[in-house]
């Protein structure tokens, strides 16, 4: 009887048994790994993200693995430090902006360390207006400041906060030469101060995201909090991947109002600029090619079995892997995109 059962049970999980990669046995990761982000919330979208994928790495190649919330200067330094492979790092696109800006701390990712594969996209980068606000679109903002309407916008410097400034300062350039002096950064730290200059009313336009600011769309117009979409970054394709019914009270078909085409900020007065906040692997320059190679060769299998897209979506994250080659000249090409107009702008 006890080896019928166990036939059985081989014959239910052979897909499972097939599906390990050969290198969770013979890879060099073993142990214990260490994934420092470059974020130091446990709350946020970094960590949330970097969780996912953890957790089902550690299951597919049979190690015990640690997302550790250091913070962007402790992450470089951890992942600097470790030339053996068992600290690698999680982050977003603000480790290339961040070089780009200029900002201390920041160097050339692509020069510096190795980049890993991507995966998973957070569509949610928003900008926001009060409620009450005479600007009911992200074009009545450009044309605001095309009439000489200084307009007050609260971000974080230095990254994905600041990246969509920049494209609506620039659009406002390639539209009205000479205007874009009336778009002004109010520079700010977390989302929660960035809300608050919102709600004192010392901003008149916001960066925010669809996780952390959909509850203020909520609250009745009235409400000193309350909050409008005006325009997401992410592109259209991106944002229909999205599960239905979007997130909160807003659903999918709401958000898609505040997307290229439909709201347009234009990058060069024939194309729209767009941006998507991407996740990606870092590693050690000098760390081993095969883990590199093991990473690459679970996480392909991880994706192909279809489960994770599933978990990722649950928690408003568009899957999107792609392996290390790949994601390596897809990452340069969109910083050498974004670079273009960091630099018309400086």
């Amino acid at each position: 009887m006890l080896k019928k059962l166990t036939k059985t049970l081989c014959v239910a999980t052979a897909c499972a048994v097939v599906a390990m990669p050969v290198l969770a046995a013979d890879g060099p990761l073993r142990g214990n790994l260490r994934v420092v982000i470059g974020s130091s919330s446990t709350g946020g979208d970094t960590y949330q993200n970097s969780s996912i994928i953890a957790e089902a790495l550690a299951e597919n190649i049979g190690i015990n693995i640690k997302v550790d919330a250091t913070g962007v200067t402790e992450a470089y330094k951890a992942l600097g430090r470790d030339k053996r492979g068992n600290t690698v790092m999680i982050f977003h696109d603000q480790a290339y902006l961040g070089n780009l800006y200029g900002v201390k701390g920041y160097a050339d990712p692509f020069e510096s360390y190795i980049i890993g594969p991507t995966v998973a996209i957070n569509p949610g980068n928003a900008y926001l207006v009060p409620k009450n606000s005479p600007y009911q679109t992200i074009e009545d903002i450009i044309q605001a400041c095309a009439n000489d309407t200084q307009i007050r916008v609260a971000i974080q410097p230095g990254g994905v906060s600041e990246i969509g400034y920049t494209a609506l300062k620039n659009a406002i350039k390639v539209r009205y030469p000479g205007k874009e002096g009336n778009l002004v950064a109010v520079n700010t730290g977390s989302q929660s101060d960035k809300n608050q200059l919102l709600f004192d009313g010392q901003a008149d336009l916001i960066n925010g995201s669809v996780q952390a600011n959909e509850q203020y769309t909520r609250l009745p117009e009235d409400d000193q909090k309350a909050m409008r979409f005006v325009w997401l970054t992410a592109r259209k394709e991106t944002i229909e991947q999205a599960h239905e019914e979007g997130m909160g009270a807003t659903t999918r078909d709401d958000l898609l109002q505040f997307v290229s085409p439909s709201a347009s900020v234009t990058f060069d007065g024939d194309k729209d600029f767009t941006f998507d906040k991407e996740f990606f692997f870092l590693y050690n320059k000098d760390m081993d090619p095969a883990i590199i190679e093991q990473i690459d060769a679970s996480l392909t299998e991880i994706f192909e079995a279809g489960e994770i897209q599933e978990t990722q979506k649950k928690s408003f994250f568009i899957p999107n892997f792609k392996p290390s080659a790949e994601a390596q000249t897809y990452l340069k090409d969109k910083r050498d995109q974004y670079e273009v107009i960091i630099e018309a702008l400086q």
